[in-house]
């Protein structure tokens, strides 16, 4: 079941701020994240992602700023806030001798209130249940991810914060944690803050991405909305029989041919007309579809061609 979501930011990010040896290595850095959304975060190697996400979960001190989590400050009133987080910061570490239950079973001890049902439950939720009594030396390490996912939510967190947790995963084991995650913020209304170095993956998982560069925010991108707007200009591609008779046709519009197909630059009511006139002059339209800049090649023209880790 899809819960209802709260209007306002679960974890704000305000100007946060961290100098080693006299240089800014994050710069002033402002983020809201919302319930139940997972949130990107991108740069090039060196830009800070890591400094940020140990700051976010204390492992590091801030210069200046702040992170609020459900309204409890992390420079302030530590303990507060961090019980609302969960995070793997690097590899998840298990006890290899145990089973995936016995290391859930000793982790919630460590924390009041999480039951046996708690436990169950998040073991439906990441999709471990039959083997979940097998002992972890036998797990592959996607399902060790998994594991160290569930053991990271078992206290219903607001927050839980990825650091590349891809890294090492077969093509099936990146698609069933993008699955369990997307399962995570839906049905349990968490927010999930993920780095990753494969931007495919992260165009598929994230409902938002933030790139930042130098320790400076550069941009923040909402992934998926592909409406054509009422009135701004986008790039449009139709796909019709006798395209170069067809572009003749379209004369006067900014168009043009790539790869068989036309493509026009136009608002909404532009392309409504344009599809008529096509029709009307017995053009097959087989096909429109708005031309998506892909998440990579906007990380590449941001960030100047930076690569990312």
């Amino acid at each position: 079941m899809e819960l209802k979501k709260s209007n306002e930011p679960i974890v704000q990010l305000k100007n946060v701020t961290k100098t080693m040896n006299k240089r800014k290595i994050i710069d002033n850095l402002s983020i809201d994240l919302n319930e139940g959304e997972v949130f990107g975060f991108l740069g090039p190697n060196g830009a800070g992602k890591t400094t940020t996400i140990r700051m976010m979960v204390g492992l590091i001190s801030m210069t200046e700023g702040d992170v609020i989590i459900r309204g409890n400050s992390i420079r302030q009133d530590f303990e507060k806030a961090i019980r609302h987080v969960g995070a793997i910061v690097e590899n998840p570490e298990m006890y290899k001798y145990l089973t995936g239950y016995q290391n859930l079973l000793h982790y919630s001890r460590m924390v009041p209130g999480i039951t046996r049902q708690r436990i169950d439950e998040v073991v439906e939720l990441i999709g471990l249940k039959g083997r979940i009594h097998d002992k972890v030396k036998t797990y592959s390490l996607g399902m060790r991810q998994r594991l160290g996912i569930a053991q990271a939510v078992m206290h219903k967190p607001s927050l839980l914060i990825l650091d590349e947790p891809t890294n090492g995963l077969d093509p099936q084991g990146i698609r069933e944690l993008r699955d369990y995650l997307r399962k995570l913020a839906k049905d349990e209304g968490i927010t999930v803050f993920v780095s990753s170095h494969l931007l495919s993956e992260m165009e598929l998982m994230c409902d938002r991405v933030v790139i930042i560069q130098g320790g400076k925010l550069i941009d923040t991108r909402s992934i998926g909305h592909t409406a054509i707007p009422e009135t701004e200009s986008q790039r449009v591609l139709f796909e019709v029989d006798r395209a170069h008779d067809a572009l003749e046709l379209l004369q006067g519009q900014e168009a043009g041919i790539d790869n068989g197909l036309i493509w026009i630059n136009s608002d909404r009511e532009g392309i409504a007309a344009a599809n008529a006139r096509l029709v009307a002059a017995g053009f097959k339209v087989y096909a429109i579809r708005v031309q998506n800049i892909s998440l990579e090649d906007q990380f590449l023209e941001m960030t100047g061609g930076g690569r990312i880790v």
